[in-house]
């Protein structure tokens, strides 16, 4: 592996599916001819077959054995207390020593941010960690974030998720001044809990340079209303899900419109270019992967029941973020921030 190469540390036994949808999802990403090599955390005897079968596969990856594995019902305390020296442990020590530029995992989610916290620590005057995904839109794609990594969020961490959020979204979608919505209920200023109202209040003073829209509703995600969606882990969350699981109801309904009868058949053959292209931009595993921000290196999560294509999509942003430098336009945002609110990085010293 040189110097040059971008590496990317994949816990190879995270995921309801591991190892083959990861392994078969690593082999995608390697056909692609991307310059990049894996490291490949997991049981060797369960890898090494896959690497005996694509030579060219086993060209760019490197196995590191371990016999452990995080279980996917496994609460984040007893990963911590049980879960040194797995895949995915040694997935993220991996980054931490260089040895590796980004980890990616399907494993189990708690534990993932637990032990990344624990093992890669947070970035100054960052109190925690949220996970950052892309969702479709008329306009390409927006940045929603927190979408699981935290259930509460409080005004000044929305703030941060703000921040960290118009970073990525430069970075990753190459927005020069990305916009940015706070979810509510309602976009009056009355409206939503204090937590929403105070983080509202606190940039709109647009002190640390971003660009505040101001609140936007669920349907304003879809829509693309903003670039940067922020809100808690726990809506975050369930909007993701049903997002998720409404575009598999839309999709039924096609499928079943188009195979109802003989004519409607023949419809399809005849759109079957435009009903290739609606199928993909329904199919959530096309934008499966999001990205713990905040942490002193980058970790990615995949789906747990991800299919090899979608592992293979998240292994594509793994590439995209590892290759840019938002860091440092976190690193910027936040030292505004923390400028105009010392409170706030005396609440993460403390």
């Amino acid at each position: 592996m040189t110097a040059e190469t971008l590496v990317l540390s994949v816990d190879a036994m995270g995921g309801d599916h591991a190892p083959e949808s990861v392994m078969r999802g690593v082999a995608l990403l390697a056909a692609e001819g991307r310059p990049v090599n894996f490291l490949l955390h997991g049981d060797e005897a369960q890898l090494r077959p896959y690497l005996d079968a694509d030579p060219k596969l086993a060209r760019v990856c490197e196995i590191a054995h371990t016999d452990k594995a995080v279980s996917m019902d496994a609460k984040p305390s007893q990963a911590l207390r049980g879960g040194k020296n797995s895949s995915m442990w040694n997935a993220l020590q991996a980054v931490k020593s260089g040895t590796a530029h980004v980890a990616i995992s399907a494993g189990n989610t708690g534990a993932l941010m637990a032990m990344s916290k624990l093992v890669l620590r947070m970035v100054p005057g960052v109190h925690r960690p949220a996970l950052a995904a892309s969702w479709p839109s008329p306009r390409g794609a927006s940045i929603v974030l927190d979408v699981g990594a935290n259930v509460e969020a409080d005004a000044e961490q929305l703030v941060e998720f703000a921040i960290m959020g118009a970073a990525y979204s430069k970075a990753i979608h190459g927005k020069t001044d990305p916009s940015i919505g706070l979810l509510n209920i309602g976009s009056e200023e009355l409206k939503g809990i204090e937590s929403v109202r105070q983080a509202a209040d606190m940039l709109k003073g647009n002190e640390f340079g971003l660009n505040y829209y101001g609140f936007v509703e669920g349907n304003d995600i879809s829509m693309g209303t903003t670039d940067v969606v922020v809100t808690d882990g726990y809506t975050g969350n369930i909007a993701l899900k049903t997002a998720e699981g409404t575009a598999k109801l839309v999709g039924g309904f096609v499928r079943e419109a188009l195979t109802s009868s003989i004519l409607s058949k023949l419809g399809a053959v005849l759109a079957s270019a435009g009903l290739k292209q609606l199928k993909q931009r329904l199919d959530p595993g096309n934008v499966n992967g999001g990205v713990f921000l905040g942490l002193n290196g980058i970790v990615l999560k995949s789906h747990g029941g991800t299919d090899a294509e979608g592992f293979a999509t998240t292994l594509r942003l793994a590439y995209s973020v590892g290759n840019s430098t938002f860091h440092q336009d976190v690193e910027a945002s936040l030292s505004r921030f923390q400028a105009s609110h010392p409170e706030a990085e005396e609440a993460v010293s403390t």
